[in-house]
């Protein structure tokens, strides 16, 4: 059975002007086209391509040859890289761009920043993204009380906390009286496991990371700034995207790390930058 979204080995069925018509042994409805660009030098009848099935850019289901960053049913982080009346659109690695609907984001939206999704079927039989990917999320995970994992933060709620997709897999949360900092969606941090409830939901800690965390982003930044000659022309009101390109890092980190600096007497904040004090 061809399914949408997914990557797959079906078989030559045919070949047209256009490229090869693929199918299975099993599927009895429509040949899927895989392009001439993308139909292997030397390619059968009867010889089994791996693909991956989408909707091209005339919105006809197709197969390609072209690796995808993710798959229907996965959660992955992509970037967003165009906007438009109803949606985000997001770089998965094939040549039509993911729709994230605006109903199906969490909070504000940056173009150039990343964001954990879940790849679903909408009702137009579609590929879309969605933020809200709690219910894509296992409670069956494999950590234990005291143990360290990473995760990604795909939701904050002031009055309970910061929720953690666990390996991008896994449903964590670390309560409001254990978040130190300033933390925002997409952050990917370390954790401490707290416990893990009878319904495998994992309840998480930062404690101990944040500060070493802190200790390696200021380092960063502190031998980024003596190969710049002693200034970074980044500051709270920098974008995301240009701290993350400059000091690989994200916004949030920079502003504590930087604060730390700061309290220390080692920089200088000013409105086109940061300095090193001399």
């Amino acid at each position: 059975m061809i399914k949408l979204g997914k990557r797959q080995d079906l078989k030559i069925k045919r070949f047209a002007s256009v490229g090869a018509y693929l199918n299975d042994d099993e599927d009895k409805g429509d040949d899927v086209l895989l392009p001439n660009s993308q139909v292997p030098e030397g390619a059968q009848v009867g010889d089994e391509v791996n693909v991956m099935i989408y909707r091209d850019s005339k919105d006809r289901i197709i197969a390609t040859t072209n690796q995808s960053l993710a798959e229907v049913g996965e959660i992955k982080k992509l970037m967003v890289i165009s906007s438009s009346k109803i949606g985000y659109f997001m770089d998965w690695g094939l040549e039509k761009d993911l729709f994230l609907p605006f109903s199906e984001t969490v909070g504000a939206v940056e173009k150039f920043k990343s964001y954990l999704v879940a790849l679903y079927i909408d009702k137009s039989d579609r590929i879309a993204a969605t933020m809200k990917i709690k219910d894509y999320l296992s409670t069956d995970s494999p950590y234990k009380e005291n143990d360290k994992a990473e995760g990604t933060i795909y939701s904050i709620n002031r009055d309970i906390g910061a929720f953690v997709a666990i390996d991008n897999k896994y449903d964590g949360l670390i309560q409001k009286k254990n978040l130190y900092g300033i933390y925002e969606m997409g952050d990917e941090i370390e954790v401490r496991i707290n416990m893990v409830h009878e319904d495998g939901k994992l309840d998480l800690s930062l404690r101990e990371r944040g500060h070493l965390q802190m200790d390696e982003d200021a380092e960063v930044i502190l031998k980024a700034m003596k190969a710049s000659g002693g200034f970074l022309p980044l500051n709270d009101s920098s974008p995301p995207h240009e701290i993350k390109k400059t000091l690989k890092m994200s916004k949030s980190g920079f502003k504590r790390a930087v604060g730390k600096l700061y309290k220390e007497g080692i920089i200088q904040i000013t409105s086109k930058g940061i300095n090193l004090k001399k």
